[in-house]
């Protein structure tokens, strides 16, 4: 994992994520979920090219229910973008690298 991203848990998604005052990109996943680790370079990419810009956090479902719970996560990866601590955008499923540029660049 690229140093461009944050491990987050349901203790720290409130100060990381609801308060930053950057956009956020989280990355709803687990360790089992193969299209999870497909995405996981694409994710370091998009956190490297965004850098300053966007923050990349990763919150693993199985360490850290409760927020996946609070934000009607149902599949995995879920990737959520979030702007003045609200939901800007969802995207369920693996996606390329360029579909992701244009998940965050449309919502930031």
């Amino acid at each position: 994992m690229s140093e461009h991203i944050r491990n987050v848990g349901d203790a720290d998604f409130e100060a990381e994520v609801i308060q930053s005052s950057e956009p956020v990109l989280v990355d709803f996943w687990a360790e089992w979920c193969g299209p999870c680790k497909a995405i996981g370079p694409i994710v370091d990419q998009v956190a490297q090219d965004f850098a300053g810009r966007v923050k990349v956090v990763k919150v693993n479902i199985d360490h850290n229910p409760a927020t996946p719970r609070q934000f009607a996560v149902r599949g995995i990866p879920t990737l959520m973008l979030f702007k003045d601590g609200k939901v800007a955008a969802t995207q369920v499923g693996a996606i390329n690298r360029s579909q992701l540029t244009q998940f965050v660049e449309k919502a930031i």
